[in-house]
């Protein structure tokens, strides 16, 4: 199957420029303007629209297996390419947690009959499974996911010992939730003395504060440092934690990188009075002065990946009194054409947000021939109308738990065709029947 798209502005590698693509079976096979249309066998106009690489999402929680009446890797997956999000990497907080090389390969045999996008699946790390760790494949697994707060599927480790074995032994990408344990628990018992299990909301980011995030964070990077482990810190939500990222060398020599959630982008404390726990995120979204110091990190390159942590839960759990309700949101259809408002408004550029979402995280993760538009990778690629609208409704959201704390948002632009593996599998607000996400490979020297 030939697919010619013409007329295209290109976003890639810090350019944009026109051109045509020309994708054969799975692969981009050429990148150059007026390609004839004689051997395609189907031509996409793609005037005043422009091309992105297919976005890769390094965190999400798609609830599969065993808490599916969240969400799972079919319906998630079918908003993700809605989306424009072509790959995945997914969280081991799942039930049964996966702490097993066993239980890992269940989730890649689930994915592979059930993913519209390309995906992979971390292994959780725990007090007690380091020798299964240490088994984990580099050439088909994205990482270790170690959690170093408790969030929903409790796999906190709290055992320095353990810690420290993990980050010295494994030579795979450790990616980590940090908050104090300690902190958030003195904090929680405050504020329960003086409210009960009905804590107003807009005490959430003082219970789950700076100093819980910036403790875990720093002891975190200094263990980094100490054993030469390969460090990526997922939603960082202060500013005082980008303090932690440097930015003075090339993202493929760093060895500590992180990451920013949309959310922390785009909320502050101040909306927890209208969103309510429909924000309830661990960590927390935190003042206006950390939403500030987050844009400035990722602008100046010590923040390198943008991603959404993407984590439905039912509207009705949603709606419980803040003790009970769980932490988490869904994210992945939209996240792109926030990123997108965020450039129409003039705080990012297209090729930032392209480098952020679709170049680093295929670079940090050592992602095989994805994430750049160029010859001979597949064809994971994104058409977007920046001169069209969407608004975010109940009857488009396509997350299993039918809701968004984006619901009533107007963007200013559209995706319009998703690709995944050369395979058109959403198109003006359709997505294919087919399914054609592949398992992720990583190419790694060790």
């Amino acid at each position: 199957m030939k697919t010619l798209i013409r007329n295209a502005k290109i976003v890639n590698e810090n350019q944009i420029f026109e051109s045509d693509l020309l994708i054969e079976n799975d692969l981009i096979i050429k990148i150059e303007k007026n390609i004839s249309p004689e051997n395609a066998d189907r031509v996409i106009d793609a005037e005043g629209k422009y091309l992105l690489p297919g976005v890769i999402d390094d965190q999400v929680h798609f609830r599969e297996p065993g808490l599916t009446h969240k969400g799972d890797i079919e319906s998630e997956s079918r908003a993700a390419v809605a989306g424009g999000v072509t790959s995945f990497i997914e969280q081991p907080n799942t039930v049964p947690n996966v702490v097993t090389q066993e239980l890992l390969e269940d989730k890649y045999k689930i994915a592979s009959e059930k993913s519209f996008a390309n995906y992979s699946f971390m292994m959780g790390g725990t007090n007690d499974n380091l020798e299964e760790v240490l088994k984990t494949n580099p050439r088909n697994v994205a990482g270790i996911k170690l959690f170093l707060g408790s969030s929903t599927g409790n796999m906190l480790i709290d055992n320095p010992e353990t810690l420290e074995n993990i980050f010295s032994k494994t030579k795979m990408l450790i990616a980590v939730h940090c908050e104090d344990e300690a902190t958030i628990r003195a904090n929680t018992e405050k504020y329960m003395k003086e409210y009960g299990d009905d804590i107003p909301m807009k005490f959430h980011h003082l219970i789950r504060s700076e100093e819980a995030c910036y403790i875990s964070s720093s002891k975190a990077v200094e263990l980094a440092e100490k054993t030469g482990a390969r460090l990526h810190v997922f939603h960082v939500s202060t500013a005082k934690e980008t303090e932690l990222f440097r930015n003075d060398i090339p993202l493929k020599d760093k060895k500590i990188t992180a990451e920013v959630c949309v959310h922390h982008l785009t909320f502050t404390n101040a909306d927890y009075e209208t969103k309510g726990t429909l924000i309830k995120w661990n960590p927390a979204v935190k003042t206006q002065k950390d939403k500030e110091g987050l844009w400035k990190a990722l602008l100046d390159d010590r923040i390198d990946v943008i991603a959404t942590d993407h984590a439905p839960h039912t509207w009705e759990e949603k709606q419980n009194v803040y003790t009970k309700a769980p932490s988490g949101g869904p994210l992945v259809q939209h996240s792109l054409v926030l990123m997108i408002e965020n450039f129409k408004n003039g705080k990012i550029s297209l090729e930032k947000i392209v480098e952020k979402m679709c170049h680093n995280p295929a670079i940090l993760f050592q992602v095989e021939k994805r994430g750049f538009i160029r010859e001979n990778y597949k064809a994971d690629v994104v058409l977007v109308d920046l001169n069209d609208n969407s608004t975010v409704t109940k009857e488009n959201i396509l997350y299993k738990c039918g809701w968004s704390p984006l619901e009533g948002s107007i963007f200013h632009s559209k995706i319009t065709h998703t690709f995944v593996n050369g395979n058109l599998v959403f198109e003006n607000g359709k997505v294919s029947e087919e399914k054609f996400g592949e398992r992720l490979l990583f190419e790694r020297n060790f």
